[in-house]
Order: C-alpha cells, then structure tokens, then sequence
C-alpha cells in the first residue's frame, strides 16, 4: 500500500468535507422528526429524491436556473409535510409504526418517480454543473461548495431558532413533556404540524444539491439510508448541528480510506464510526 500524494490527500479531505456536508443536509430533517416528533420518517429520503427530480424537470423542460426551483419546492415539501404529519396524528402513529408507514411511502413515492421519468439514470445538465474554481492546488466544485453552504446556513439557522427563540423554546419544551407543555398553554399540535413541514422543507434543499452533484436513479433512495442514519446517531436525534459534524466526520473518513486504500473500504468507516460512539456512549450509562 502507497500513501498518496499531499495534493491527493488534501483534495480527498475537501471532496469527503463536501460529501459529508450533504450527508449533514440530508440528516437535518431526520433528526428533527425523529428526535422531536417521534417518528423514524424513512420517506424523507425518498422526498429529497422528489425534489431532485422536480428540480430536473424544471431545469430542464421549464428552462428554470436551479435554485430558483427553491421557490416552488420549499414551500411545496412544506405543505407536504404538514399533512403528512396532520394524517399520523390523526391514526396516533407510534413511532415504530411511523418506520413501517413511511418505509411504504418510501416505495410509493420511488414508484411514482419511476412511472413519471422512468428508472434510466438523470444527469442535470446546468451552468453550475460545469463550474469550479481552483484555490492552490485543490480544485473547488461549485455544486458541492453551494451543498456546504445551504448544509451549514440551515443548520446553524435551525440550531439558534431552537436555542434563542420563544418558538424554538416551545419546541423542545413540547419535545421533552408533550403534555406539560400543553398545560402551560404550548399548542402541541400546531408546532408539530410546522416541526414536519420545516423537515419535509429540508429535503427539498438536499434534493436540489443531489440533483446538482450526482445522477439520479429512484433505487439510488436506498443507497444514502444506511449512511445518514449513522450520521444522524452519532451526531445525537434533535440536534441540527450534530449531524452536519457527523456527516463531515464520515465522510473525510470515507475520502480518506478510498484515497490510502481502496473504494470497497470505504462504507465500513460510516458504520465502525457508529458502533463505537455506541459503545462509547453505553459505558457512560
């Protein structure tokens, strides 16, 4: 085994900083629902892929610059989220069962987007695409520094509304003791419905990142399951900036293993990473 060059290896941390800020992106919504709401919502892996489609269809038919497509998506996933969670309050979904739910969501929503633009892999073909810019010797994609950007504006813009608002304050009050909450007058029930919507809202965001740096293909939805999960637990549930540093964490792991050995190693950083903060985390109970 040959260690790499310093420009080599340099440029594998920058590229797993990128990946792991999309992983951070994509987890946000997970560990808010999961951490605040209860629910283990599978399909908003299958809603970020949504919103990659969506953001393919309008670049591409409706001529559309990509982040302008933020402008129908956002608010679109928001309202979807909303009645996604008015319908599991509705059935009193436990959270194991919202796992099962949105797993059949997930299967849903993957067979829709494959009837509508089929299962042959999409590429977005855009101005952004096509940009880099060189900073030293590293090469620096637009696509990936717009990822890192949003990842890290939601995070920390999620993290101070949760600390330094009286909404935020409601919010985790409502997290940690529905019902005393409710009895101090927090209405439960109305900041839940927009704990959801700002979730499905974040999926959106991570489906015009994906739609910018990666081909899409609906079986792709299971591929990122495994991998922001171990994000999400390890950076801690209702935390929205654990899983940004988590999802960094793994990926300059995963960059730099493919970078000294091989890419078939690569997938094994993710999960060792996980079952030792595991195991860490169970001799401090």
């Amino acid at each position: 085994m040959s260690l790499p060059s310093a420009t080599l290896l340099a440029q594998s941390i920058l590229s797993g900083v990128f990946i792991g800020a999309l992983y951070g992106l994509l987890g946000l919504g997970l560990s808010l629902s999961w951490g605040m709401l209860r629910q283990i919502n599978l399909a908003h892996f299958a809603l970020a892929f949504l919103g990659a489609y969506l953001t393919h269809q309008l670049t591409a038919v409706a001529h559309w610059d990509p982040l302008l497509t933020l402008l129908v998506i956002v608010p679109a996933f928001f309202a979807l989220g909303v009645l996604m969670q008015a319908t599991f309050a509705r059935f009193a979904i436990t959270p194991f069962n919202s796992l099962l739910v949105t797993f059949g969501l997930t299967v849903i929503i993957e067979s829709a987007i494959q009837a509508i633009w089929t299962a042959d892999p999409r590429m977005l073909d855009s101005a952004y695409g096509h940009s880099k810019f060189k900073v030293g010797a590293l090469y620096v994609p637009l696509p990936e520094l717009l990822t890192l950007v949003f990842a890290i504006a939601l995070a920390l813009l999620t993290w101070a509304t949760l600390r330094y608002t009286d909404l935020g304050k409601a919010m985790r009050a409502a997290a940690e003791d529905a019902k005393a909450a409710a009895a101090f007058g927090v209405d439960v029930r109305r900041l839940a419905l927009l704990l959801s919507g700002a979730s499905a809202a974040f999926a959106g965001v991570a489906g015009l990142c994906l739609a910018l740096s990666f081909t899409l293909a609906p079986s792709q939805i299971y591929a990122w399951i495994g991998v922001v999960f171990a994000a999400v637990m390890i950076g801690g549930l209702g935390n929205p900036l654990g899983p940004l540093v988590a999802g960094v964490v793994i990926g300059v792991s995963e960059s730099v293993t493919m970078a000294i050995t091989a890419p078939a190693w690569a997938p094994l950083v993710s999960f060792s990473l996980l079952i030792a903060v595991l195991l860490a985390r169970a001799e401090k109970i």
